[in-house]
């Protein structure tokens, strides 16, 4: 635990001090969110967060591999990680180009199919999944990569679409990326293998790369992740669970840190919990979807009814507004993981009292706060700053 720590905090650090870095090269190379009418940013805000988010998971990944335990483990674990980062560097490199040239819709995909097929290239895919009743089904090589394919590309886009607030993606994937972290080793500790897995080695580099940033990205926000890091931190957390089912056999999978089988939860998690995670921001994508529709208008339309812009308009402030979707990100992430690990009424109690919770401060605190009228603080920088948020100015992508 204590090498995962250091794997964490290293790229923490990297990350904090490439933002610098990152920043000067938005600016100089015009990859900036400029100030429009229909924005409430005041003022320009640079791009280009990913690159500094990808050097500080490159430096965990190197400082890992001369660590004394980690540095010990399979030959395995640090060649699929080191296929995550290059095809998480090709994504990047497609989110660089986007955010200063503004990419049309079907050349970034086209991008992001590339780097999804690096990793299915490099070995990194499905290889089994069971269905309702429980049995192994076994995938072949080709249902194996569209199962891939359709796993990185959800996540990656719905990174890219929740990437609408200041914190607020950086926030939801680290929490995440926290989530599976205690799934990945409490699996290796429910079996007594090596905890030392590629799983559990990307999502703590990928936890401590999101907090460096935060310190740049918490509102007001003085950086944007863009493109470059959105997709980045889809690819990453999607291929991280991915890895689960490389290196772990379908029987390991299957048992709890209790000890116990035959719950389908633990056996469908590495391919759910990137989505589950993202459920609120797909929600939000499906509401707009009906909403523009029915309203008669395209649903790439951009509109400012979103679930972020809920929360502000029902008195939440930009900070707290973002704290209550962490929240929500990390009760849905957190109880799915224990509840594939753990079994008993009291877990369910916990899940249920943290439901209890976060709903009391979702639609409680506003009323609680609302006679005092705080004032704002600062510039709301709402997606129209984000290059991947929902409400730039050019229409949506879904």
């Amino acid at each position: 635990m204590r090498e995962y720590l250091v794997v964490f905090l290293v790229a923490a650090a990297i990350t904090y001090l490439l933002t610098v870095v990152a920043r000067e090269i938005a600016v100089r190379t015009g990859a900036v969110a400029a100030v429009r009418d229909r924005d409430v940013h005041a003022e320009p805000i640079p791009y280009l967060g990913g690159i500094a988010m990808l050097g500080g998971l490159f430096a965990a990944f190197l400082v890992a591999r001369e660590l004394p335990f980690l540095s010990r483990s399979d030959p395995f674990v640090f060649a699929d990680a080191q296929a995550v980062l290059v095809s998480g560097a090709v994504v990047c490199a497609v989110g660089v180009v986007d955010d200063i040239f503004d990419l049309d819709a079907l050349s970034k995909f086209g991008g992001q199919v590339v780097a999804v097929g690096l990793l299915v290239y490099s070995g990194i895919q499905f290889h089994f999944f069971f269905p309702a009743d429980g049995e192994q089904f076994v995938l072949d090589s080709g249902q194996g990569a569209l199962l891939t394919a359709f796993l990185v590309l959800a996540t990656v886009n719905a990174v890219n679409f929740v990437d609408g607030l200041d914190g607020l993606a950086a926030g939801v994937v680290g929490i995440s990326a926290l989530a599976f972290f205690v799934y990945c080793y409490e699996l290796s500790s429910a079996n007594g293998i090596t905890r030392a897995t590629t799983g559990a080695l990307l999502t703590a580099a990928l936890a401590g790369a999101c907090a460096g940033f935060l310190a740049h990205n918490w509102h007001p926000a003085r950086l944007f992740m863009g493109d470059s890091g959105s997709m980045l931190l889809g690819l990453v957390l999607s291929a991280s669970a991915i890895t689960v089912t490389t290196q772990f056999s379908p029987e390991d999978i299957a048992l709890g840190a209790d000890g116990t089988r035959a719950s389908l939860l633990p056996m469908l998690l590495p391919a759910a919990l990137p989505i589950l995670i993202l459920i609120v921001p797909l929600a939000d994508l499906v509401m707009a979807v009906v909403r523009r529709t029915r309203a008669g208008r395209s649903p790439f339309a951009p509109d400012k009814q979103h679930l972020h812009h809920r929360l502000l308009e029902i008195g939440h402030s930009h900070r707290r507004a973002v704290a209550i979707m962490w929240l929500w990100a990390g009760l849905i992430a957190f109880s799915t993981v224990l509840a594939s690990l753990r079994t008993g009424p009291s877990v369910w109690l916990s899940i249920a009292g943290c439901f209890g919770l976060t709903l009391v401060l979702t639609f409680v605190l506003p009323v609680l706060h609302r006679p005092g009228q705080p004032a704002p603080e600062g510039p709301v920088a709402t997606p129209s700053g984000e290059s991947g948020g929902p409400d730039a100015g050019a229409p949506e992508t879904l």
